[in-house]
């Protein structure tokens, strides 16, 4: 990589894309940040858009949509790994879900590419409480969910960006493998009972069937695809595997990843949980 390593990231309107991009461009480098929206355009189901992203880059950041768990991701992957090398793009760093197995094809994929890797595996994001997988629900009052009392390590996006650009400015990071987490593990009740607190109105969790779950997110339009997604999440990643906090986040930035409660209580202030934002 050149001593001024111009990066891509994907992702670019994605909860970490998008934190890695402002960070990297903060700390002055040149970045190229793409999505489907962009120009150039970036589509991981049109190889044909990968070159133009890839022209002059050294290093990328890869967030997979719409998970790495998916069938075939696999060969997307090393396929994607095979052209960025071409370009010359040698580093890349890969965002991927902690105790997803079925993402472990796609992890070696890249591994076995002969790029200068990096997997960061992380759990839950802090964000989905917030910006839109349950902000909606949140924000009606009621979260309902198959997660019964599995606590989950949450984490902050923030932390992860900040780790994969660590990871992407600091070679002594190629090869490995992190596992990403909060520091604290909390089930869904807990948190919504923490957002409960923090607002001063009430959200109630209810424990649900996997099939029931299913069929509500079918009612609100979520397309098969994803409903597949959530449920392989909820049925086998959400199992108690990753619940214990692991400590790579301090490994990596020599402190201690951000609280959900500080994240809570930041978040309360903007508003955006308030009962006269609810549908």
């Amino acid at each position: 990589m050149s001593t001024n390593p111009r990066f891509l990231v994907l992702g670019a309107t994605a909860k970490t894309g998008r934190r890695v991009a402002e960070k990297l461009t903060t700390l002055g480098h040149d970045v190229r940040a793409v999505s489907r929206s962009t120009t150039p355009a970036f589509d991981w189901t049109d190889p044909y858009t990968w070159d133009d992203a890839l022209r002059d880059r050294d290093a990328v950041y890869v967030t997979f949509q719409p998970d790495l768990a998916v069938p075939g991701s696999a060969d997307i992957i090393s396929n994607f790994a095979k052209r960025a090398l071409a370009h010359g793009a040698k580093r890349i760093v890969m965002l991927s879900g902690r105790g997803e197995e079925a993402a472990h094809r796609a992890e070696d994929a890249l591994r076995h590419s002969g790029a200068d890797a990096t997997v960061l595996r992380a759990n839950w994001f802090f964000q989905n409480f917030n910006e839109d997988l349950f902000l909606p629900y949140i924000q009606q009052g009621t979260l309902a969910l198959p997660a019964g009392d599995t606590p989950e390590p949450f984490i902050d996006a923030n932390d992860i960006a900040e780790c994969a650009v660590a990871c992407l400015l600091d070679p002594s990071h190629i090869g490995k493998t992190y596992e990403l987490s909060g520091a604290t593990a909390l089930t869904f009740a807990e948190v919504t009972q923490m957002i409960s607190a923090a607002t001063n109105h009430p959200v109630d969790f209810v424990t649900v069937t996997l099939d029931q779950l299913d069929a509500g997110l079918e009612v609100d339009g979520v397309p098969e695809d994803f409903r597949g997604l959530i449920r392989y999440l909820f049925s086998e990643v959400l199992d108690g595997r990753n619940s214990q906090p692991t400590n790579d986040v301090q490994k990596i930035l020599g402190r201690q990843p951000n609280s959900l409660r500080n994240f809570v209580e930041d978040v309360a202030k903007t508003g955006i949980w308030d009962v006269a934002k609810r549908a």
